[in-house]
């Protein structure tokens, strides 16, 4: 069977031709090395020679490789000879049930779009960045007389300067405390900006030239964005040797106060580069990445440096690299990295990636500048590479000995809890309210590899019938949500089915739990409660079996330790979501069951106004009065609430 449609990707309409084909053949939906040749055969036999990208889905559709191709029919048809496919390739083709298909205008765009895919179905057989949050930015503001620093995620919506990628946001912290030193520039919001009558305490502790309140010319203040900016693009020489003049003309004219001020600035300026860690003069921009590879797992080291300064760094663990050769593994890893990052002009790297100059060419279109890859042989380049390969080995033997260790613990949990093996997934519940409102319940999930946080659960409790702070029954709804959903889109056989199930709360929530299971025909999945000792005393827990037993730990046990920092972290999800959930009931106004009444209209009637009771029952024609409020939304509210119209 077949259909065509537009590619289901959010930007392709804007940079890929828009062709696209769904081919599957029936079958039975177990893996069958047959008919996942037979699927695939199917689609091979229409295929073009033009370059495109394709996706391998199994029988519930679910995708289970994206990949691309110079020419797809050729591509294709390595799949059908699977004596020459590795075990892992053969387990996917055993499980293809469909293929889809999109072509493109050139390798360098299925390049692209295959990134793009890849980090939206993350499937199954790809090699995958598992780390992929955004990464945080400096933003120096440019919508304002007097711009701003601050730290900046997400899309560029503010107009201004991007400075970044830094490593983490502990680094762009530390990066702007001392950029305020420096260069006194402001990093409060607009409005805050616009209410004050006096100097905030920043100015105070000389982190900030109060231009708030005139404590500083627009072309002085404009002066200490220009250095900021050319400090931030590797200039720091200049910036150097201007507030060194600066201080000793100072000096000269006995304005103690001000050379004071200008050898504080410097201090802070000596600071950010005593603090680089490498050294990355005459580099300028530059990526460095280096892979190290041992006992089956993969680490790659990232340095990012802008302007010949060293912004952090960062290791990243790859998964799904089984059988997969390193230079592939770093390809992938770069593809998938630079889909959210604008790249440099330089990417050097310890081995070049499989497809270097196609790479090159894609990420070059992405950027629209040429981006180049090389691999250092002699000089400073190479010895950063030295660096980056030492820190790859040395993070990538911190994280077997960590994993070595988690293993452990996680077969103490198996022999405990009387497991058949060491749990992949361990889900963990707990419920948060105050007498009953605000109520939600929480999961998150634990496994080899530390907590999974892309897949924490929060729950809004909508049972109308319990009883407010029924604790039981918040649980039983919380399940049946949980594993309803699982069994009517995912079922068994995915990933997201739990080894464990631990419980925060003593045998009822236990008993409440075995109730839903039971009534759902759940027999394959273990739980277990975990209750407070005596006084509430950490360390002094009691676990419940579902069959009444109950057993306690020694307080100083390893595998303790670990399941009370499993139930600690459930503690801290559920209780901020409570939080913010309650955050949001406080803002709740009247006035938003309004239609058409937005946050301005809404902030400006309350503004003029000054509740929303007044606006309820304010005449027409004082709410046409409202400045920013139209004769017609003035009408579509008093109608609100006089039952107008």
């Amino acid at each position: 069977m077949t259909k065509a449609g537009r590619p289901d990707t959010p930007n392709a309409a804007s940079r890929f031709n828009e062709e696209q084909a769904t081919y599957a053949v029936r079958g039975s939906g177990t893996p069958d090395l047959d008919a996942g040749v037979a699927a695939i055969r199917n689609v091979w036999q229409t295929l073009p020679t033009r370059p495109g990208v394709y996706r391998m889905q199994d029988a519930r559709g679910d995708v289970l490789y994206v990949g691309k191709a110079r020419a797809l029919k050729n591509r294709v048809s390595n799949y059908m000879q699977v004596e020459r496919l590795p075990n892992r390739l053969r387990r996917m083709v055993a499980q293809t049930r469909s293929m889809t298909i999109i072509t493109t205008g050139s390798e360098a765009e299925a390049l692209l779009l295959e990134a793009q895919l890849i980090k939206r179905y993350r499937p199954a057989y790809n090699v995958l960045l598992r780390d992929d949050k955004s990464f945080p930015f400096i933003l120096l503001r440019a919508d304002h007389d007097f711009p701003r620093i601050q730290k900046h995620r997400g899309a560029r919506r503010h107009k201004g300067n991007y400075y970044g990628p830094f490593a983490s946001a502990g680094s762009v912290n530390q990066t702007i405390n001392a950029l305020q030193k420096l260069f006194l520039l402001r990093n409060c919001s607009d409005s805050f900006f616009n209410n004050r009558d006096r100097p905030c305490l920043l100015y105070q502790i000389k982190r900030c030239s109060a231009p708030c309140v005139d404590r500083i010319s627009k072309a002085d203040y404009d002066g200490l964005v220009r250095d900021a900016a050319a400090f931030l693009s590797g200039k720091s020489t200049a910036v150097q040797a201007k507030l060194a003049a600066q201080m000793e003309a100072a000096a000269e004219a006995l304005d103690f106060e001000t050379a004071a001020t200008l050898r504080d600035r410097l201090k802070a300026l000596t600071f950010i580069q005593g603090s680089q860690a490498i050294n990355a003069q005459g580099v300028g921009d530059a990526d460095i990445f280096a892979l190290a590879a041992k006992n089956g797992a993969m680490c790659i080291q990232a340095f990012f440096i802008r302007g010949g300064q060293n912004w952090g760094h960062r290791s990243f663990f790859p998964v799904h690299t089984a059988d997969v050769p390193e230079d592939q593994v770093l390809a992938s890893f770069l593809m998938q990295f630079y889909e959210d990052v604008p790249p440099p002009k330089s990417i050097l790297t310890d081995r070049l990636p499989s497809e270097d100059t196609l790479l090159t060419d894609a990420l070059s279109e992405q950027a629209g500048h040429r981006v180049a890859i090389a691999v250092p042989q002699r000089g400073d380049r190479a010895k950063l590479i030295k660096q980056a390969v030492r820190n790859a080995v040395e993070a990538l033997d911190r994280r077997q000995a960590e994993s070595a260790t988690q293993g452990k613990l996680l077969r103490e949990v198996a022999d405990l809890f009387e497991l058949p093996e060491a749990p992949a997934r361990i889900e963990i519940y707990d419920n948060s309210h105050i007498q009953g409102s605000n109520a939600l319940g929480a999961m998150v999930v634990a496994g080899p590899d530390g907590f999974v946080k892309g897949q924490y659960r929060k729950w809004n409790i909508k049972d109308k019938d319990a009883v407010p702070g029924d604790d039981f029954a918040m649980m039983r709804e919380v399940m049946r949500r949980r594993f309803g959903r699982a069994l009517e889109e995912e079922g068994r056989d995915s990933g997201a089915w739990p080894d464990l199930l631990l419980i925060d709360g003593g045998k009822g929530q236990v008993s409440a739990v075995k109730d839903v299971l039971d009534d759902m025909g759940i027999d394959d999945v273990p739980f277990i409660g975990i209750s407070k000792g005596p006084d509430r005393n950490a360390g002094r827990e009691t676990f419940h079996f579902p069959d009444g037993r109950e057993f306690t730990l020694a307080v100083n046990a390893p595998v303790m330790f670990y399941l009370q920092r499993l139930r600690d972290e459930v503690h801290r999800f559920a209780i901020g979501a409570h939080r913010n959930k309650r955050s949001k009931a406080i803002t709740v106004s009247p006035l938003d069951e309004v239609p058409g009444i937005g946050p301005a209209r809404k902030k400006a009637l309350l503004m003029h106004f000054g509740t929303a009771r007044a606006v309820r029952d304010a005449a027409l024609e004082d709410l046409m009065r409202t400045p920013g409020v139209s004769e017609a939304v003035a009408q579509t509210v008093y109608d609100f609430y006089h039952g107008g119209g």
